[in-house]
């Protein structure tokens, strides 16, 4: 009989690529993962894992495996914890994971509203950008995902992220319970002493022989396109994930940025101006779970106080 627990450790191996890997991501030792490997091969009745040099690799029936694995570990999750609340337990457990900029403004708020209301639900915070957070849902690593993506809704936006997916920003999400929070508008940060500081707004198109500083790799893609669609290619000097780090690099006067509105909030931009970007263009940011756990009171209760934190 193929168990869970067993699962969780042919994913994590499957990750990592070996068994020591996998036995530090669980907290496990390295025998350990080795036995459960060998019960595991033995319940299914035919090897999963080749070794190949240093690293493990999945045989077919593995790769097979772990494809199902992800359904059922995310399954048995949103069970358990339908069967707590349905036994009248009054605790709960949700884990959240959210790009910085939300971790720093919408999640606070939520969570502290969700812990007044709700003092039994135990809630984790782990940081990631889409499209990994987005992939850690479906994965069965977290219950809530708060995300974002560039639509088509502003005149120079395209598909998320520059992605060639020919079903488009609708298609990205839909396997998933989709609760939308807010449309977060994109601003220019420039210096203080920049040329178009006092604009109050600028066609970007006016910043094309400006050095660049640019943000998260999707957020990267997406300034590069809606650049491009304004007929110019951005000269990116500096790329960093952290946005205290861009607005501190264009406060010294060492380029020019895109940022979004809510980074904005919990950054302190010394040295720098905003200014409103032409055309106009927004990212949507939305809470995200699966369809099953989105019937889960804790997963449901962490969904409905996102929603008002992004209303407030």
């Amino acid at each position: 009989m193929i168990e869970a627990r067993h699962l969780r450790v042919l994913r994590a191996v499957a990750t990592t690529g070996s068994f020591s890997a996998a036995a530090r991501a669980l907290g496990c030792t390295q025998p350990a993962v080795s036995q459960q490997m060998k019960a595991l091969e033995s319940s299914a009745g035919t090897p999963l894992l080749i070794r190949t040099g240093r690293e493990m690799r999945l045989t077919q029936a593995g790769e097979a495996l772990v494809r199902h694995a992800t359904g059922i570990l995310a399954g048995l999750t949103a069970a358990e914890e339908e069967v707590a609340a349905i036994a009248g337990l009054r605790a709960g457990r949700v884990r959240l994971v959210s790009f910085p900029s939300g971790s720093s403004t919408l999640v606070p708020t939520a969570l502290a509203a969700l812990r007044a209301a709700h003092p039994g639900t135990r809630v984790s915070l782990v940081d990631a950008e889409p499209p990994r957070s987005v992939e850690m849902l479906r994965e069965g690593d977290c219950d809530v995902a708060l995300a974002f993506r560039y639509g088509d809704r502003g005149a120079a936006a395209e598909s998320p992220a520059g992605s060639s997916d020919p079903a488009g920003p609708d298609a990205e999400w839909d396997d998933l319970v989709v609760r939308p929070l807010l449309s977060d508008r994109l601003v220019g940060l420039v210096p203080e002493g920049h040329r178009l500081a006092g604009a109050g707004t600028v066609a970007i198109g006016d910043l094309a022989d400006d050095p660049w500083i640019a943000g998260c790799p999707r957020c990267r893609r997406q300034l590069v396109d809606v650049c491009e669609s304004a007929g110019f290619t951005p000269r990116i000097d500096f790329a960093t994930d952290d946005y205290p780090a861009v607005a501190g690099l264009v406060g010294a006067g060492l380029g020019v940025a895109v940022l979004p509105e809510l980074a904005l909030e919990s950054v302190r931009a010394r040295g720098a101006v905003t200014v409103a970007l032409a055309p106009r263009v927004e990212r949507e940011i939305v809470a995200l779970t699966l369809p099953d756990l989105s019937q889960v009171p804790a997963v449901a209760a962490t969904l409905d106080q996102l929603t008002l934190a992004a209303a407030r």
